[in-house]
């Protein structure tokens, strides 16, 4: 891997740790007015950088305009 997409892979992934993040916060807070403290903060981080991590992996690995381009012209090639 490239440094530079090394360092873009990090950008999204610390940026997708910290969305993710304060969405699971106002999840929680929202669905079980629950305080929020730092157990639930730590909780939540660590629940929140896997998916983060696997999110990345799939972006970055998957070129889902390819996908759909193929997946149109097959369509058409049909009828």
């Amino acid at each position: 891997m490239s440094k530079k997409r090394l360092e873009v892979f990090l950008e999204f992934l610390i940026f997708g740790v910290v969305i993710g993040v304060l969405e699971d916060i106002i999840a929680v807070r929202v669905a079980t007015g629950a305080t929020i403290t730092m157990e639930t903060v730590f909780i939540i981080i660590g629940i929140a950088i896997p998916f983060a991590f696997v999110g990345e992996i799939l972006v970055d690995q998957i070129d889902f305009v390819d996908m759909w381009e193929r997946h149109v012209t097959r369509k058409k090639q049909q009828k």
